[in-house]
């Protein structure tokens, strides 16, 4: 026995499993009848005279998509999940508009996440450690004015992304799977994925039990930017998947930000190009609100705080000279012991006191880079 939204969205999910019929069939049929029930009221030979084939409007006639679809319903409901249809007042209003919208959407966590102005922030998987940096600061801050932070639950800047708007005051983020919500993938985000529920929302088109196979996650970029009024993209090669995302987004008629990074670095040609093409070049939150016409909320950008802490005390000597040849961009040891005219035993030392004490940071080669907000 069902009661009436059960029986509504069965016939959503009957829909979605009709052998033959896929998205953009469903798609054209809902289209052409308006809404779902006046769908299924069809006969066989309307259908046929629609143009659909024989052997789809028999599936469709004969209810074929219903057996599995009572089955998902039952696992939906076991897991507790929402399943948002086309029709559900939940379902982002942006993403009706493009012109391929899933028809169903399977998600875990707060529905308010989905109900903040959105904005996306994607990026590269092998990451510097500038990357992360950019995708934590730039998401965080947006997080902080009440924008809700998407990605794709990827290692790298997507992860950076999440946890940067998880760790401002009321942050909320949606991540975006390429999989069922019951599958963890990567399964390092295993606990990240937890925090995003318990605040905001992990969203999939995909039934429960999907794996991750590579051509979802291409699909799945469009519902990252087409939930969302702009993508921010933080590195990426000449060939990645952000640059798919972004031009997806350009697709949809929505905003593409770039963030630049090292000239030298093949993680930032894909960035390079896009401010070459015309995405706009952002530094911080602030570009990105300003070309949005977004403005804080008040209740969010006015945080209350202790006293001021203590500067840390000014380096002198070797470490200061050893900092004034470093930034934020990673350069190589030997471009410093150059830089700073100073033994290489001496550099090393020192650069080793600079990171106990959160000045700089280290990645591999090795290379160095100055903190932007050194530890106290």
């Amino acid at each position: 026995m069902t009661n009436e939204a059960d029986h509504h969205l069965l016939r959503w999910l009957s829909l979605a499993h009709t052998p033959g019929l896929g998205l953009i069939g469903a798609s054209r049929l809902l289209a052409a009848y308006g809404d779902i029930e006046a769908l299924f009221r069809a006969g066989l030979d309307e259908l046929s005279a629609r143009g659909v084939r024989r052997e789809t409007a028999l599936a469709l006639t004969r209810r074929a998509g219903l057996a599995p679809a009572r089955q998902e319903l039952a696992r939906i409901r076991r897991a507790g999940i929402h399943c948002l249809t086309r029709s559900d007042p939940a379902y982002p209003p942006l993403l009706q508009e493009i012109s391929d919208p899933p028809l169903i959407l399977y998600g875990q966590g707060d529905l308010a996440a989905l109900r903040q102005p959105a904005l996306a922030v994607v990026g590269a998987r092998s990451a510097s450690v500038y990357g992360r940096k950019m995708a934590e600061t730039l998401a965080g801050d947006l997080a902080a004015t009440g924008i809700t932070v998407i990605s794709g639950g990827a290692l790298g800047i997507d992860s950076a992304a999440h946890q940067g708007a998880l760790a401002a005051p009321a942050g909320r983020t949606v991540a975006v799977l390429g999989c069922g919500l019951d599958v963890i993938y990567p399964p390092q985000n295993k606990k990240l994925f937890a925090m995003i529920a318990a605040t905001g929302m992990l969203l999939s088109e995909y039934p429960l039990g999907t794996r991750p196979e590579p051509f979802r996650f291409p699909a799945r970029n469009r519902i990252i930017s087409g939930i969302a009024v702009g993508t921010v993209v933080i590195e990426a090669a000449r060939r990645s998947g952000s640059l798919i995302t972004a031009e997806m987004a350009l697709d949809q008629g929505r905003e593409v930000f770039a963030v630049p990074g090292r000239a030298d670095s093949s993680k930032s040609e894909g960035c390079h190009r896009l401010i070459q093409e015309g995405a706009k070049l952002v530094h911080r939150s602030a570009d990105i609100l300003a070309e949005l016409a977004l403005s804080p909320l008040p209740a969010q950008s006015q945080i209350i705080s202790g006293p001021e802490p203590a500067a840390p005390p000014a380096p002198d000597g070797d470490a200061a000279a050893i900092l004034a040849v470093l930034d934020e961009y990673p350069r190589d040891i030997e471009e410093i012991i150059a830089a700073c005219r100073l033994p290489a035993q001496r550099v090393n030392a020192v650069l080793l006191e600079l990171e106990l004490l959160g000045r700089v940071e280290t990645e591999p080669g090795p290379q160095y880079r100055k903190t932007s907000s050194p530890a106290a």
